[in-house]
């Protein structure tokens, strides 16, 4: 005689939440550990992640080279074969006065894609494309990154670009 099989009732095979999930879903523990009392704002984010990766950048790149340029001492890489003054001026324009454009969100495409094209010479060209060892260009891959993200992003709200597009960034935050 062949056996039958039994299938359980539908309502039985309904996925049950496990003990973690139902103790600290809706208690303060799980709040908590959602950080659900911090604001979310997109276009804070934006103002914060601007003003911090221009200020890095100006400050441990931009500037000091700026002060080379003007001190006369013009030694630098020429990857684009340009003349290494001019290289130097194109870095010096890239790292720090687009950095102080992105601060204060002005032109913010236009200088995170001035920024791309500087940290990409920068890590495939003086790093070779290297992100340990001696001589790795990982500082330049992370501000890469970022100069990808804003370029993608917009300034945000909280910038003279928002100010102007009356629209803020197109990240919407999410609502708690």
């Amino acid at each position: 005689m062949a056996r039958r099989l039994i299938r359980p009732p539908r309502r039985a095979l309904a996925k049950r939440p496990d003990l973690a999930t139902v103790c600290v879903a809706g208690s303060f523990l799980g709040k908590l550990l959602r950080l659900d009392f911090l604001p979310t704002h997109a276009d804070l984010a934006l103002l914060v992640f601007r003003v911090w990766l221009g200020a890095s950048m100006l400050a441990l790149h931009g500037w000091p080279k700026l002060l080379r340029l003007l001190d006369g001492n013009t030694s630098f890489r020429d990857p684009l074969g340009v003349g290494p003054v001019a290289s130097l001026a194109l870095a010096v324009f890239a790292e720090a006065l687009c950095s102080i454009f992105l601060m204060v969100g002005w032109t913010t495409r236009l200088s995170a894609l001035a920024g791309i094209c500087a940290m990409s010479l920068a890590f495939f060209s003086a790093h070779g494309a290297k992100l340990s060892g001696e001589g790795n260009g990982e500082l330049a891959f992370i501000y890469l990154a970022g100069y990808v993200a804003l370029f993608l992003t917009g300034a945000g709200r909280f910038s003279l670009d928002g100010g102007a597009s009356k629209g803020g960034s197109k990240l919407k935050a999410k609502k708690a």
